[in-house]
């Protein structure tokens, strides 16, 4: 007989054995971390971390999930199928109707670092087939300052299963986290893989 199964070893993120995250600083102290250090500073102003940097919108969460995108040179209308993560509606339509993918396409998130400086973002998707699990996704976004504009990172390249056999309906779940070890965004939806769009 089998052990029961814990949901939380299915987002377990992937780790390099020994290493240790630093322990969380805030903007100002990244800011006076190591003031005269030139590469420590080009890495800094690469995470938007300079002497004028705002400190961001704290009433939001770090990290807004925007949308998650999936993208094939084959889609008949050539656009991408988006979805978009802050509609509430839309994402509960994800879990009753799956989005038809064709074998082979690419996926994307799109989010917001809102405050402070995220270390170790990652998305993370688990899928199942029939309620046994076939794929976890571990993908690293980055480490990001606070920015404005929003950010577009690849997260599965053409790992849609492909064959006869693998034609048929998947439920996902995809988490956003970093090495903190906030959830930033959680959320269900299907797929059905298919010889066509």
């Amino acid at each position: 007989m089998s052990a029961p199964h814990d949901e939380a070893d299915d987002f377990a993120t992937n780790t390099t054995p020994g290493y240790k995250p630093s322990a969380v600083k805030s903007l100002d102290e990244y800011k006076q971390l190591d003031a005269n250090d030139e590469s420590l500073a080009r890495w800094k102003a690469s995470l938007g971390i300079t002497g004028d940097a705002a400190p961001g919108d704290t009433s939001k969460p770090k990290i807004t999930v925007l949308s998650l995108e999936l993208v094939s040179p084959t889609l008949p209308t050539g656009k991408p199928i988006k979805v978009d993560i802050q509609n509430t509606a839309q994402l509960r339509a994800l879990k009753e109707t799956p989005i038809q993918v064709k074998e082979g396409a690419d996926v994307f998130i799109t989010f917001t670092v809102n405050h402070s400086i995220v270390t170790g973002a990652r998305y993370i998707q688990v899928v199942k087939r029939g309620g046994i699990k076939v794929e976890k996704v571990d993908a690293m976004l980055g480490s990001y300052g606070v920015q404005a504009e929003p950010r577009r990172v690849s997260v599965v390249q053409d790992e849609f299963p492909s064959g006869m056999l693998a034609r048929g309906t998947y439920s996902v779940k995809s988490r956003v986290t970093d090495f903190d070890g906030g959830i930033f965004a959680e959320w269900e939806w299907l797929f059905k893989i298919g010889k066509e769009w």
